[in-house]
């Protein structure tokens, strides 16, 4: 990554910042919506089996949401204290299509696959 001026820093940060502000909505969203799933009345005995196999993909889903919820979250702690887009693992530069891809991600390409 290049050295960037301060004014193209501040909105290569605002671009980041909107982009996991957006996935952060689009995940609570989802997550509403798997709770208002577990909530809803259950079928007769004949469904139950169904059922249990779409609670366990539900809740799998819920837990994926979760865990990127948080990681979101630690990349936006990230961008407050000034180190969004370095890597925490080796202090290098996370690269733009890396981000573009992951903007949530903690780790450059190097150390993602060393973990």
């Amino acid at each position: 990554m290049q050295k960037q001026s301060p004014s193209s820093s501040r909105q290569y940060i605002e671009k980041y910042r909107a982009l996991l502000d957006q996935r952060r909505r689009e995940l609570q969203t989802r997550l509403r919506a798997i709770e208002h799933d577990f909530e809803e009345p259950r079928n007769s005995d004949d469904d139950r089996a169904i059922e249990r196999n779409n609670d366990e993909v539900l809740e799998e889903l819920g837990e994926a949401g979760q865990k990127e919820l948080l990681a979101i979250q630690a990349a936006l702690d990230r961008i407050e204290a000034g180190t969004f887009g370095t890597c925490v693992k080796c202090g290098t530069p996370i690269g733009e299509q890396r981000l573009e891809a992951v903007p949530h991600t903690p780790f450059c390409q190097s150390c993602a696959h060393s973990i």
